[in-house]
């Protein structure tokens, strides 16, 4: 898809943005930390070309309550966004919708493997 040139005060303003794939690695790294409760620098993200879109893969931990708790409220596991498959699922789509807002990139895909657990010891797992 082609957008018209900006024109500002009467003048076509012509020339190309880019965005480093740094940027866009930062920008998928605190998304995901966000959607799944860690510290972005838990969180590694690469990226593949998908037939001329951008493919996000991710390798994190999730943030999950202490077992403990969930053991005296069993409500407390649903409180925090459900089952790791669940929250793993609605994560997708939260990061490629923020990467894709942000970034203005084009996404195909998000695929995230969880690679362990960080013990929330303060309020709710997000």
């Amino acid at each position: 898809m082609t957008t018209p040139a900006p024109v500002v005060r009467g003048r076509v303003l012509s020339g190309h943005n880019r965005i480093s794939t740094q940027a866009l690695t930062s920008v998928a790294r605190v998304a995901a930390a966000q959607a799944l409760g860690v510290d972005a620098q838990d969180v590694r993200a690469d990226w593949t070309d998908d037939d001329g879109l951008l493919a996000l893969s991710l390798v994190a931990p999730i943030g999950v309550p202490p077992l403990q708790s969930v053991v005296m409220d069993r409500g407390r596991a649903e409180a925090a966004g459900g089952s790791i498959w669940d929250r793993t699922i609605k994560a997708k789509a939260s990061i490629l919708a923020t990467v894709s807002e942000l970034s203005g990139s084009r996404l195909s895909r998000v695929d995230i493997r969880i690679s362990g657990a960080r013990i929330s010891t303060g309020g709710r797992v997000r």
